[in-house]
């Protein structure tokens, strides 16, 4: 490292390098904390987590086995090891469980009052913390992948959804409704992400290899698709080769 650091104050090295050997050491310098452990709740695989970026403090995380549970990841003991404890589940008693597995769960991103699940059986669910009852449920005709709500968005409440459907899904908080569908893919939908920089800026991924990049603004189809090839007609022969992975 310190190689790097006489290199960029020389000015033989372009400062980017530095920055992506430092992000690689600390990638490779992960590891489990052995202080810190969380309450054994799910009774199969976690599917996927988040924790609420408004104190950090509370996390959610959704199972394969349709159970959702909330922990509080303070350290009120005062000791160093110490065991995250759930502070509620929606459990498989629950009359407003998920039927099969949790691929998705957030927080809704001002207010740790709501969050949002997706599953398998089909529903995407708009909860209320205190009640854990589901205050909206949309339904699709296909399972539900994905699912993702923009971290800064004031101009919208729009939750994309990817599921079976090649059809990127919109549906509207406020309204309670799908008000927006987006086409372009071939096969389902798997990831959805909106741009942490552009509140209309959504990129999708599906399993025909494709990564779309759309502003939802406009009716007339994807902004750009990404290329592995980068434009490369030696590799790519037509648009519709172009494809972000081979598989």
């Amino acid at each position: 490292m310190l190689g790097f650091l006489t290199a960029r104050r020389a000015g033989l090295d372009d400062p980017l390098r530095l920055r992506r050997a430092e992000s690689t050491r600390r990638v490779l310098g992960l590891q489990l904390n052995p202080d810190r452990d969380v309450d054994r709740i799910h009774g199969n695989g976690i599917n996927a987590i988040d924790i609420e970026a408004v104190e950090g403090r509370y996390m959610l995380s959704g199972g394969a086995d349709g159970v959702i549970v909330i922990y509080d990841l303070e350290n009120f003991s005062g000791k160093l090891q110490y065991t995250c404890k759930a502070v509620c589940t929606i459990g498989r008693s629950s009359r407003y469980v998920h039927k099969f597995s949790v691929e998705t769960v957030q927080w809704y991103p001002y207010d740790t009052g709501m969050f949002v699940s997706s599953s398998f059986d089909k529903t995407m669910k708009v909860w209320d913390t205190e009640t854990l009852k589901p205050a909206e449920v949309f339904q699709f005709e296909g399972n539900v992948y994905c699912h993702h709500l923009s971290p800064i968005a004031r101009k919208h409440s729009l939750i994309a959804v990817g599921t079976t459907n090649p059809k990127i899904q919109l549906c509207d908080l406020k309204s309670g409704s799908r008000i927006h569908i987006l086409q372009g893919h071939r096969a389902e939908v798997l990831s959805v992400r909106w741009s942490p920089r552009y509140e209309h800026i959504l990129a999708t991924a599906s399993a025909d290899s494709k990564v779309k990049v759309w502003d939802v603004r406009r009716a007339s189809g994807s902004l750009f698709t990404l290329d592995q090839h980068n434009g490369d007609k030696s590799k790519a022969s037509s648009e519709v080769t172009i494809t972000v992975h081979n598989y």
